[in-house]
């Protein structure tokens, strides 16, 4: 299989910079399933190629499987299109070979990763079984602004009659980024295939996530291209498009530039700082070293975490990308921080098991779970007490009967985006069902000012594993 990129600028030579492999070399990459090979056809300073040319081992793909001749034919494994279609090989062959430039990172020449540029790419035999073959990749790729150019390949040229074949070469043109051209052909070429070479969980769907951050949640085929890339699993689908959504509509609850309605009210009694010292303190009084902040908002508890040399790793997990930039930023600039050491950011959802978050001492959930339907908070105590299973867990979330004491109107929240504001008892009575069904123990705490009758305004809970509990959640 064979993919090129052709850059048209001057000096059009820079496309080596960006992809990091010069011009005047042939270079090698040996791969489970074969080898690439990167090398420039033609490098003006005009006009300059690059072609990655995958060289597969049919024989090698099939060795050690015991599934070949699964339906009847024996040789099944061993006649196919794998060794020739633009699929899954060819993406990790493109993630392998060229990830510096898809990670839009290049230390040369910066200027180039930030500028649209003059790309063209030809990709051969690209497949797409069911028949509207050119449609379907058309509909793909046109949204992103490319001029696509499809050419069908006979099922043999000898009788033309027979017709078209699944198999097209594809041609793309367009003013973009290389990032964007390498990351849009590294998703969308297996969507094209509808095959994947390797198991497919959640890990894939995090992938998708991420090289399709800019764009996905965009495009008009996006059901279409999440459900094929992630191989038909309703579950990660439907987790997918939830991440998405949630992204899209994710409020900035922690901006320090525009303060909401909530923090305003709060602002004069420092709530938002004595509930975060609340809950480092709880996670310190706990002898954590490992702890995790899920919905961690643009960081202001994780730039709270950093500052006690206790913790020796500290992850910071939202469901919004945008708001997680922010966190990245701010962190960068912390001294105390040691960013990508102590500290790293994810993407992703407390509402669905994620192997990464797995083997941590402590975690915190701060002002949370009233932004998540009450219907789905079983989603929540699964993931989170029934998979991850923490040592210690803080839960914080607004007292509603504080609310009058802030001047508001009953049934009245605090932020727009609160799906609901409980009563002390709510809180305690739903906490001890949490705690009871998952081996834990619970115990609360008022933070913020203590009103005879209404209680704080914000109340939490910290939960441990009871000493008596031996399971491990799975991953």
């Amino acid at each position: 299989m064979l993919l090129t990129v052709t850059y048209r600028g001057t000096p059009a030579t820079d496309l080596g910079f960006l992809l990091h492999k010069h011009p005047e070399r042939v270079q090698s990459f040996p791969l489970a399933y074969g080898t690439a090979h990167v090398f420039y056809p033609e490098a003006t300073e005009e006009r300059c190629t690059a072609a990655l040319l995958l060289e597969m081992d049919p024989v090698g793909l099939v060795r050690g499987r015991r599934d070949h001749g699964k339906d009847g034919f024996v040789l099944d494994a061993y006649v196919n299109d794998r060794p020739v279609v633009a699929s899954s090989f060819l993406s990790v062959a493109l993630s392998r070979v060229f990830g510096t430039a898809m990670s839009g990172r290049c230390e040369s020449r910066p200027d180039l990763v930030t500028e649209p540029l003059d790309l063209e790419a030809k990709v051969t035999a690209v497949a797409c079984r069911g028949g509207n073959g050119e449609r379907r990749i058309r509909a793909l790729f046109e949204p992103l602004g490319y001029e696509v150019t499809v050419y069908a390949s006979p099922l043999d040229e000898r009788f033309p009659d027979w017709g078209s074949s699944p198999y097209h070469t594809l041609v793309l043109h367009g003013r973009v980024r290389l990032k964007e051209l390498l990351s849009h052909l590294y998703v969308l070429l297996p969507v094209l295939d509808d095959e994947k070479h390797y198991w497919v969980g959640e890990d894939e769907l995090m992938k998708l996530l991420r090289h399709g951050e800019e764009w996905l949640k965009e495009h008009p085929e996006r059901e279409w291209i999440i459900r094929r890339y992630l191989k038909h699993q309703r579950k990660l689908a439907h987790a997918a498009l939830e991440l998405i959504n949630a992204d899209e509509q994710e409020p900035d609850t922690d901006s320090e530039a525009e303060e909401s309605g909530e923090e305003r009210m709060e602002k004069p009694m420092s709530l938002n700082r004595q509930r975060l010292t609340a809950v480092a303190d709880a996670l310190a009084a706990s002898g954590a070293r490992r702890v995790l902040d899920l919905g961690c908002g643009e960081g202001k508890l994780l730039r709270l975490l950093v500052r006690n040399r206790q913790f020796t790793e500290i992850v910071g997990m939202d469901v919004s990308a945008s708001t997680l930039e922010i966190a990245r930023e701010r962190l960068e600039k912390d001294r105390h921080a040691g960013f990508g050491e102590r500290v790293r950011l994810l993407h992703g959802s407390l509402l669905y098991p994620d192997s990464r978050l797995k083997g941590f001492d402590a975690a915190a959930l701060v002002e949370v779970i009233e932004h998540i339907e009450p219907e789905r908070l079983s989603h929540l105590e699964e993931a989170v007490f029934g998979r991850l299973r923490p040592g210690v867990l803080v839960v914080t979330t607004p007292n509603r009967e504080y609310n009058a004491l802030f001047g508001m109107d009953e049934g009245k929240m605090r932020h727009p985006d609160h799906r609901f504001e409980w009563t002390r008892a709510q809180f305690e009575a739903w906490a001890r069902g949490v705690a009871e069904r998952n081996g834990y123990d619970v115990s609360f705490a008022p933070v913020g000012p203590v009103d005879e009758t209404a209680g704080s305004p914000t109340q939490m809970a910290v939960f441990r594993l009871a000493q008596t509990d031996g399971e491990e959640g799975d991953a």
